[in-house]
């Protein structure tokens, strides 16, 4: 493995130890053999190699949203929505690092334009598959109101669901508890 990867490994490693903010040049060096030289070779900065760790950190909690959510042959299917709340809630609880890196996110973007766009594009990604799942809208023929507005409100729900279990988990809300919730919150 060259440095390259090496610091892109360290990187990750940092990020899902440390946090965003507390990764140092110091603990990259540590956590990878490489010396600091190569960082600025390979990514010019700091900042470039944790978004590059980020970018890849921010695709797996996708891929563990989206498996959390479940096949395309039950979306939407009411009867399971508390299933899925109950496998997204053991999702964070299994994946709590994951999950606080990409909060963690929302933060360094108001200084980063990539780490903004990248979460543009997951929350864009996040709110179609919520809409499928939950109101099993399809983008191709409903309309992008609608989904754009039913997967806000899940993706709503979901934010606040995470904050709540990796802050508190004494005292987060159950899946039953979430569904229950939202049925009485619809007309």
């Amino acid at each position: 493995m060259g440095n390259k990867d090496k610091l892109l490994s360290a990187a990750r490693e940092c990020l899902l130890s440390l946090g965003y903010t507390n990764t140092t040049v110091r603990e990259l060096v540590k956590a990878s053999g490489a010396n600091q030289a190569s960082i600025n070779y390979h990514f010019g900065s700091k900042e470039r190699l944790l978004t590059g760790a980020l970018q890849e950190l921010n695709r797996e909690w996708g891929e563990v949203l989206f498996a959390a959510l479940g096949g395309p042959e039950r979306q939407g299917a009411p009867e399971e929505h508390e299933a899925r709340w109950a496998r997204i809630i053991d999702s964070i609880q299994e994946h709590r690092s994951l999950w606080f890196v990409n909060f963690e996110a929302v933060s360094a973007a108001r200084h980063d334009e990539e780490i903004r766009t990248m979460i543009v594009e997951g929350q864009r990604q996040s709110r179609v598959s919520l809409a499928r799942a939950f109101a099993g809208l399809d983008p191709d023929t409903a309309a992008s109101g609608t989904v754009l507005a039913v997967g806000s409100h899940y993706y709503s729900l979901l934010v606040g669901v995470a904050a709540q279990w990796l802050a508190d988990p004494d005292s987060a809300p159950s899946a039953a508890q979430v569904v229950a919730a939202d049925t009485r919150s619809r007309p």
